[in-house]
């Protein structure tokens, strides 16, 4: 029995800019992990503002309430006693830092700057902070007259430090500085003292640091949670030492859900963790160390030579153990044991992950539930079971009656009184009173199995359901047309043009979009609802349609919020395989069994509109196309030198260049259509969201110089450019 110590970490819902509710969920985080006996609490990144802010950041406000909130979080009677890493911009000669400021008794005993800045993909940290100056330099910062008020203080060590207790040392490690190759290089300025290319955790192990804080705002993407467990797990199975990793939880403002998995970690064995998705506002985790196992760990010869030659950080001292003295340890306590790190297939992701987030994005809105077009197909049927999802989530919180915001926050949205009585009794009776569907059909275009497998599935969730047709108000619009240039647009097969038979296929998907807003702004009513409040429209367009233009703008994919914007065709069909038995839903098959369909053409004996038909392309080949633009960053040329080795043993050369042309043809002609597509939850790397993620020109001229180059390479291959291998046909 060596040094027990006591740790905790946390995930935290924050909503960017909500100061007060960002200090509350602080605040009782610290209750919760000092009443589990906890010496030290870490806190995600940017806590006290919210990780979301974008350019918020870029405001004087924004640094004034940073220290305003501070003030009153160490000041606070619950937040003495325990060691604090707390996550806030600072603003040091005029120049912003993304940092974590280290708190004990109302001292500020150091301002950590981030090295690091995240500032790829959804990412955008050099737009608003500076990464700090070197590796291990310090300076004095000068503070703010309102802490000074609170710790009598005028001025604190700012830079890259570490804390020093009187039996172990500390040091704080943000966010992307875990996954940095080099732990000074932003690509913008070079370091001013000789650094390894190495993450911080690595020198400081070799310095004598045991314990390892990482503050993260760190977002959902299927399948990267393994990735980040990975290298959290190799920081101390290579340097030792005690790693506690914090994240934010939750959608705050944004596009993006944070996905909490909050957990420690020491000498490469997980001992405590968090959840990944959940409606719980703060999730304190603790466990008790053995901080003389990272010193047995770190008994190797090879380690001992590295470090005789690593230059010291400077330690900032704090006369506190985090240790109780050996003489006062409780023989029936030990350290917590190793744990098996639970994942979630993706499948539970999808259903997991989006539900927290609308959750979320209901109750902060603060609007009377959710509307969405219901055709029939498995896109708006996966939206649908996405809100089933929630409303399981729901339902289960209240009947455990461990987390009482739930319930409230279900009143509010019902139309409830707060002293109301009303309890559900399951996810169909509070789908009945917050989620809406409507099947808007045409009795010529629409078909029976459509509109049966909508009612159904209205009925098996338990949402206020209608159904009617959309006819009437077409033919307003076609009159209108009529009597305006006295031409009757027609489909192509009653022998109208190409042009007509799409502007009436949009006539219909955009009065959809008309009709939906409209019902979810008036049905609150209808319903008798006599508090504020309307629906948010939800949308069901996948990433493969929105990456190759495979939607009307300004119609149905037109809404509020689209839970699946950034989810393939092919992840959707095995969460709802997945939902037909984890949800006890056997209707889902049927859903997967129809063939993706519009059903904006009139339906004949010999004749089904199909949506890959229409397309050029299937579904699998979508996701194919979207990585290799997106994720591998191919253009033309390298695309199809690519899919040459994907596909070259069941089609020829010539063949997969028509292909990946056909693919660039109509992702350019219809970029523009990302300009205004609805925000999206995002999930998938080659998400081609436009505003955030997949910044690109939405006027393109053509790809012709590359295509010469793929015709050239392809003539020079002779027969083998335009042939199909031997045996092609058994490849497929």
């Amino acid at each position: 029995m060596g040094h027990l110590t006591t740790l905790a970490t946390c995930n935290l819902n924050q909503w960017a800019l909500d100061f007060d509710g960002n200090q509350k969920r602080i605040i009782e985080s610290i209750r919760q992990a000092k009443a589990a006996g906890a010496s030290l609490r870490v806190g995600p990144e940017l806590e006290i503002t919210g990780y979301g802010l974008l350019d918020h950041f870029l405001e004087g406000d924004t640094f004034l309430h940073s220290w305003e909130s501070l003030a009153e979080i160490i000041a606070h009677e619950e937040c003495q006693d325990v060691l604090l890493d707390i996550g806030m911009p600072v603003k040091h000669k005029n120049v912003s830092y993304n940092c974590r400021i280290i708190v004990y008794n109302k001292r500020i005993l150091l301002i950590r700057p981030k090295l690091s800045l995240a500032n790829d993909g959804n990412y955008r940290e050099m737009r608003y902070f500076t990464p700090w100056k070197a590796v291990k330099l310090v300076e004095e910062y000068y503070l703010p007259r309102i802490i000074t008020k609170v710790t009598g203080q005028n001025k604190v060590p700012i830079g890259d430090a570490v804390i020093s207790t009187l039996d172990s040392c500390v040091g704080c490690e943000t966010c992307e500085e875990l996954f940095s190759i080099h732990t000074c290089c932003s690509g913008f300025h070079v370091c001013r003292l000789p650094t390894p290319p190495m993450s911080p955790h690595i020198p400081m192990s070799l310095d004598g640091v045991e314990i390892f804080t990482n503050s993260s705002g760190s977002h959902h993407e299927l399948r990267k949670l393994n990735t980040r467990i990975d290298l959290i797990r190799e920081a101390t199975l290579k340097a030792g030492g005690i790693y506690l990793y914090a994240n934010q939880q939750g959608c705050d403002g944004d596009r993006l859900y944070y996905d909490g998995s909050c957990m420690i970690v020491i000498n490469g064995r997980v001992i405590a963790q968090g959840s990944q998705f959940s409606l719980y506002d703060v999730e304190v985790v603790t466990a008790t160390v053995d901080l003389e196992e990272v010193r047995s760990y770190r008994t190797s010869r090879s380690r001992a030579m590295q470090a005789k030659d690593s230059t010291p950080y400077q330690r900032i001292e704090v006369s506190i153990s985090l240790s109780s003295n050996s003489e006062d340890v409780d023989p029936m306590v030990g350290p917590s044991k190793e744990i098996e790190f639970k994942y979630h297939v993706p499948e539970e992701e999808i259903a997991l992950g989006p539900a927290c987030f609308l959750w979320d994005y209901l109750r902060r809105s603060r609007q009377a539930g959710y509307f969405l077009p219901l055709s029939g197909g498995i896109d708006s049927c996966a939206t649908a079971v996405i809100i089933h999802s929630m409303c399981r989530l729901v339902d289960q919180a209240i009947k455990k009656d461990n987390n009482p915001q739930v319930l409230t926050d279900l009143l509010r949205i019902a139309g409830e009184e707060e002293d109301s009585e009303w309890r559900p009794k399951d996810p169909q009776e509070i789908a009945s009173r917050i989620f809406h569907t409507a099947y808007m059909g045409m009795r010529v275009n629409s078909s029976a199995d459509t509109r049966a497998r909508a009612r159904d599935l209205g009925k098996a969730i338990g949402s206020y359901h209608l159904n009617f047709d959309i006819d009437t108000v077409v033919s307003a619009v076609t009159a209108l047309c009529n009597a305006v240039t006295a031409f009757t647009p027609k489909y192509k097969m009653y022998g109208g043009t190409s042009v007509s038979n799409l502007a009436l296929q949009n006539i219909q998907a955009r009065l959809r979009m008309v009709l939906a807003y409209m019902f979810a702004q008036l049905l609150p009513a209808v319903r008798g609802r006599t508090k504020p409040g309307s629906l948010l429209v939800l949308g069901s367009a996948n990433v493969d349609e929105s990456l190759r233009g495979y939607l009307t703008k300004y119609d149905c994919s037109s809404a509020d919020i689209n839970p699946i914007g950034a989810i393939s065709k092919t992840d959707l069909k095995r969460f709802i395989l997945w939902a037909s038995k984890g949800f006890d839903m056997p209707l889902l098959q049927s859903f997967i069994d129809a063939p993706p369909t519009a059903e904006l053409e009139p339906i004949t004996d010999d004749y089904t509109q199909s949506d890959e038909v229409d397309m050029g392309m299937s579904y699998n080949e979508l996701s194919m196309y979207g990585r290799l633009r997106k994720v591998d960053k191919l253009g033309p040329y390298g695309m199809w030198r690519k899919l040459l080795h994907e596909w070259g043993n069941i089609l020829s050369p010539q063949e997969i260049y028509e292909k990946t042309r056909s693919f660039f043809w109509f992702y350019s002609i219809n970029r523009h259509k990302m300009t205004t597509v609805t925000p999206a939850y995002h999930a998938e790397q080659y998400s081609p969201d436009d505003n955030r993620f997949d910044l690109r020109p939405f006027l393109y001229p053509s790809f012709d110089y590359a295509y010469r180059k793929i015709e050239r390479t392809i003539k020079a291959m002779g027969t083998v450019g335009t042939n199909r291998p031997e045996g092609a046909e058994n490849n497929e």
